[in-house]
């Protein structure tokens, strides 16, 4: 992979944490599962250092728990993180409009369109 498709990649991360710190709790090792669903592979040496820059930058904010007898570091969108995801949902909209093929809508069939086998 070079690395401008990485870098593509990692953008398509940023926003997925994002959006899910905005509509839940999130951890690391519960991200790395979520992303693997869509297919991203992350090592700890990739993500929780997205994770701390999305917090240096004001848009998470953590708060550690002892879960298990571990601590684990849970993380939420802060006012700008909801705000900054405001801002580049209609951008991300337009994007998958124009980047994504369009594929025609076969028409509805009617009943009267409809051959009748007998």
């Amino acid at each position: 992979m070079t690395d401008t498709v990485r870098d593509i990649f990692l953008a398509f991360v940023r926003v997925h944490i994002l959006y899910h710190a905005v509509h839940e709790r999130i951890f690391g090792a519960g991200m790395a599962e979520e992303l693997g669903r869509h297919g991203y592979t992350l090592s700890p040496g990739t993500l929780y250092p997205l994770l701390h820059r999305l917090e240096l930058d004001g848009l998470l904010v953590s708060e550690s728990e002892v879960v298990g007898g571990k601590v684990r570091k849970y993380y939420v969108a802060t006012d700008k993180g909801r705000e900054v995801l405001a801002e580049i949902r209609p951008k991300l909209s337009e994007l998958v409009g124009e980047a994504l093929p369009h594929e025609p809508k076969p028409a509805a069939r009617t009943k009267s369109s409809r051959t009748t086998r007998r």
